[in-house]
């Protein structure tokens, strides 16, 4: 099943327009999940809204919104004030300018997207705004809104289509000053920069997302297996810790030594079998289930289908 589009519209530079859509590059959806039960009957939990004061339920018609200014002190703003100041898309992303990817700083970027042409129309305008900027070496800056807020959303060629980047506002980053000024000036040795040095050597290779299993999520997948096949799950002892790092330049001589005897690392099927049994073993947990309850689809059946339109 392919996924849906966040937002629909028009890429623009200048005069020169085309329909996209707009889709999350990225899912947290294959990831194990856990819902909170009822240790006694099985079932799930069930939240309500109630008043911090009197514990008496409130309805949904009754709940508003509120911005703390004090101890016990709100100012209420009501659904219709916050639609009145609510930005209307103008289902346009408008290019505003071009800059290096290099002056980006990392901590700017949220979440990636694809865009991609819209319907069969529009594909030779894309075509001109992708290459156009693939030309020019830059990312292009641009607005979009999405859920009543405007966003600065990056775009840059990838492949056939265009990468989005949305980008947080100046006032979102945290200055590092407020975090580093307590770091102390060490002058780090010669002696101890070329032991370090030698490390990062053995350890220098090539960017390969492949080769990078979730480890965690692979103990949560054994360990659901385990227990749907009935396999007493005994406590894990508490790991032995090698005490105190006293002399840092013998830390540094034996960690060298460490990685030149150390094998070569796992290559990238590995991850990809560990993947594919995740999705394998996300099928309906067998459990305490109410009668009238119905049997819901497992959503890792469109998990193959996703990957593949992702790819």
């Amino acid at each position: 099943m392919a996924p849906r589009a966040n937002w629909k519209g028009f890429l623009r530079l200048s005069l020169v327009t085309c329909p996209v859509a707009l889709y999350p590059a990225t899912s947290d959806t294959e990831k194990v999940s856990f819902n909170q039960i009822n240790r006694k009957t099985g079932h799930r939990i069930k939240y309500a809204k109630v008043d911090a004061d009197t514990g008496e339920e409130v309805s949904s018609e009754d709940i508003v919104k509120g911005y703390k200014v004090d101890t016990d002190t709100y100012i209420e703003v009501s659904k219709d004030e916050l639609e009145d100041i609510a930005l209307e898309s103008t289902h346009t992303i408008e290019i505003d300018e071009f800059v290096p990817k290099s002056e980006i700083d990392s901590r700017y970027l949220i979440r990636p997207y694809y865009l991609v042409p819209d319907g069969k129309v529009g594909h030779d305008a894309f075509a001109v705004i992708r290459e156009t900027i693939r030309s020019m070496n830059k990312v292009a800056i641009g607005r979009v809104v999405l859920t009543n807020r405007e966003h600065i959303i990056s775009l840059e060629p990838l492949d056939k289509g265009l990468m989005g980047t949305l980008l947080r506002y100046p006032y979102e980053v945290r200055s590092e000053k407020d975090y580093f000024d307590g770091i102390q000036d060490v002058k780090v040795t010669k002696d101890m920069l070329d032991l370090a040095k030698h490390i990062v050597e053995k350890k220098s290779g090539t960017f390969e997302p492949d080769r990078f299993e979730d480890h965690y999520e692979s103990a949560l997948v054994d360990l659901i297996n385990k227990k749907r096949s009935g396999v007493r799950v005994a406590p894990k002892a508490a790991p032995k810790t090698g005490g105190n790092v006293i002399n840092l330049m013998d830390a540094l001589k034996r960690s060298l030594a460490s990685e030149q005897q150390s094998a070569p690392p796992a290559k990238a099927k590995k991850s990809r079998k560990a993947a594919a049994g995740q999705r394998e073993m996300l099928l309906p947990i067998s459990g305490k289930r109410a009668k009238d309850e119905p049997k819901k689809a497992s959503k890792p059946v469109r998990a193959p289908a996703r990957s593949k339109k992702a790819g």
